[in-house]
């Protein structure tokens, strides 16, 4: 049997090939930055291209909507990405699904109630229903934070086969954020268990001072960690004692979801 050949990759091939990791390449650096964004120069010097290829893929991330730029003509990325990326089950839409859940469980906790997902081992917000309280502890959708210091990622990773939670720890280098932060395996696989015994996670300010937040995972048809939901809050707020009483509401919309993707 005669082995095809693979085509030498010519000029134009070659070039093509070059602008998407620039582009890539841009994008991951402007993914570093947040709300802070870059200005062409700076993003020039930091991935060593020149300043006028930096200038034309920045050019058209921002017509194509990717992109957005201020009056100090510094750029940052827009929701764009992930809105062509956002999480379904079968034809569903998680955060569809969602949020009708995410609406009550605000309205019966008065705080924060958020979506999120996992992607490489990292928590991901997809939607949030905004607190009305005047204080209070909102994320960006798109925020990307470490799956084992908030209580969304932590519930995830309970629910994980034993195979892909060895995987995780395999990966992760476990750093502490503040005082509370379970950095070591064994500590972390305690509370794995214990959120395994009671249906929900507790974040006491693990992630960031102040800030509290109780969890409970959103299961596929396969029983997979798909999802989230949490309540998160000022821990003056958001204390020991309200814990329980959350952590079964945060049950209860889990749930609901669910039953809403398999419907």
């Amino acid at each position: 049997m005669l082995t095809p050949k693979v085509p030498a990759l010519l000029p134009e091939d070659s070039a093509a090939s070059s602008g998407t990791d620039r582009t890539l390449a841009i994008l991951e650096v402007l993914s570093s930055h947040g709300h802070a964004g870059m200005t062409i120069a700076e993003i020039g010097r930091t991935l060593e291209l020149p300043q006028n290829s930096v200038f034309r893929i920045m050019d058209t991330l921002h017509e194509r909507g990717y992109v957005e730029r201020d009056d100090s003509r510094r750029y940052a990325l827009t929701g764009k990405l992930l809105d062509l990326a956002k999480p379904k089950v079968g034809d569903k839409s998680l955060a569809a699904c969602a949020f009708d859940a995410l609406c009550e469980l605000r309205d019966a906790t008065g705080e924060t109630a958020q979506l999120a997902v996992c992607s490489q081992h990292r928590c991901v917000l997809i939607e949030q229903v905004a607190s009305r309280q005047p204080i209070k502890v909102l994320g960006e959708v798109g925020l990307r934070i470490p799956l084992y210091s908030c209580a969304p990622g932590k519930a995830m990773l309970a629910a994980l086969p034993q195979r892909e939670l060895e995987e995780f720890f395999q990966t992760i280098t476990l750093k502490k954020f503040t005082s509370t932060t379970l950095s070591s395996k064994k500590a972390l696989l305690a509370d794995l268990a214990a959120i395994r015994e009671r249906g929900y996670s507790l974040d006491r300010a693990e992630g960031m001072e102040g800030i509290h937040c109780v969890g409970a995972v959103v299961l596929d048809g396969n029983d997979f960690p798909v999802a989230a939901v949490t309540v998160i809050g000022p821990s003056f707020r958001l204390t020991e004692s309200t814990f329980i009483g959350i952590g079964k509401r945060c049950i209860s919309a889990a749930i609901a979801i669910r039953q809403r993707l398999l419907a």
